[in-house]
């Protein structure tokens, strides 16, 4: 018996390990597009490999998972982020849990996990070839299984010869990417962060916390990859042109408020950059400041009118940016969108059109915020089609 995966990559590698796990005698075939293989398990968590997550903070999986959840909670049985976890272990790859729940191999390399795959590989003589790109069955008509592993799709050509086959498409855009602000004052800050910042965008229900980091082109950090995954059909449809309201405290604006009055009672002589009560760095504190009260930011906190504090808690609590696009820089690694998951079985991730066809990563229209989440729904919906393949040839 023979399988193709088409497209390598990190769920592509799993796949194809796993699957020769469950069945040494199943010949397995990698294609992979481009001439080097992981290119992007190479370069993502800044080259640690955010790997997959804790979940100890995830109450639902709709938080992590804007589009695929429910289909994730179901494969989870399957396999999820503890038997994630185990696996990298029990195949050489000793892990580490940050503070913020993330996961990282201990080595804090992201070779460590290409490394594990590549001995994988050719422990299990898996044949992988390179700069070979694949659109068509034909091309792998030899094969008795195979399996769509080539990630996203940004500008959706790759989904062309799948729809030609009768799969349900959804359109692909881009996810998980950083905002560019024209405003010069904001972006001189660049290299400062606001560790528990708040943002949302205006008229929807779109909102993360998390740091926000200021960089010379605007904004980018946690707090800004989780909101634009959460909006990345919204922001698509209007062209990367949107109202985004910063709470830099993270507080509610009636704590805001108290802290505030509270200054004004106890440092009545104090002029307000000397010291402010939300942990914020002196160049931001000074910078939202002046956005709030201009002329005034230098006063005492005693010399306060109610009408300062008001400006003072709304910049605080509400600051107003206007969104002028993606970065310019091709950082985006995620795409929402791709083969939609009423075109596959949601129990072994078999196509409803093709038999012994089957998909597993992001050419699925799955998608997770950062924080390894993403890497977990590749390892998940890969480990699930592998014990498909394993469990049809058993019958």
């Amino acid at each position: 018996m023979r399988t193709a995966v088409i497209g390598g990559g990190a769920a592509g590698f799993f796949l194809a390990v796993n699957l020769k796990e469950m069945m040494p005698e199943m010949d397995v075939t990698i294609f992979e597009r481009s001439q080097h293989v992981l290119s992007k398990v190479e370069v993502s968590g800044g080259g640690r490999c955010n790997c997959t997550n804790s979940f100890a903070q995830v109450r639902d999986l709709s938080q992590v998972y804007p589009r695929g959840h429910r289909l994730m909670k179901r494969l989870f049985n399957v396999f999820d982020h503890e038997a994630a976890y185990k696996w990298f272990e029990r195949h050489g790859v000793p892990l580490v849990t940050q503070d913020d729940e993330c996961v990282f191999p201990a080595a804090q390399d992201s070779h460590a996990i290409i490394g594990c795959f590549l001995s994988l590989a050719r422990q299990y003589h898996i044949q992988i070839i390179t700069a070979t790109k694949l659109q068509s069955l034909t091309d792998v008509s030899s094969f008795d299984f195979v399996a769509v592993t080539t990630g996203g799709s940004p500008k959706g050509e790759g989904l062309r010869w799948l729809a030609a086959l009768g799969h349900e498409t959804e359109p692909p855009v881009p996810s998980l990417f950083t905002f560019t602000i024209a405003d010069e004052r904001l972006r001189a800050l660049q290299g400062l962060v606001a560790n528990s910042a708040v943002t949302h965008i205006p008229g929807t229900k779109f909102r993360a916390e998390g740091p926000l980091l200021i960089t010379h082109w605007g904004m980018s950090g946690p707090a800004v990859l989780k909101v634009s995954s959460y909006a990345a059909r919204y922001l698509a449809e209007h062209d990367y042109q949107a109202s985004l309201s910063v709470n830099w405290t993270g507080l509610p604006e009636a704590e805001v408020q108290m802290a505030l009055g509270e200054m004004t009672f106890r440092q009545p002589q104090k002029q307000l950059p000397t010291y402010n009560p939300f942990g914020l760095s002196q160049r931001l504190w000074t910078f939202l400041l002046q956005r709030a009260l201009s002329a005034r930011s230098s006063v005492r906190w005693g010399e306060l009118s109610k009408k300062d504090m008001n400006r003072l808690v709304n910049v605080l609590t509400n600051d107003s940016y206007q969104i002028a696009g993606r970065a310019v820089f091709k950082d985006e690694f995620v795409t929402c969108g791709g083969i939609s998951l009423r075109a596959v079985n949601p129990v072994t991730l078999e196509s409803r059109h093709v038999p012994h066809l089957y998909f597993a990563g992001e050419v699925l229209d799955i998608d997770g915020i950062t924080g390894g989440f993403n890497f977990q729904a590749a390892w998940t919906t890969a480990y699930t089609v592998a014990c498909s393949i394993a469990r049809f040839c058993r019958v």
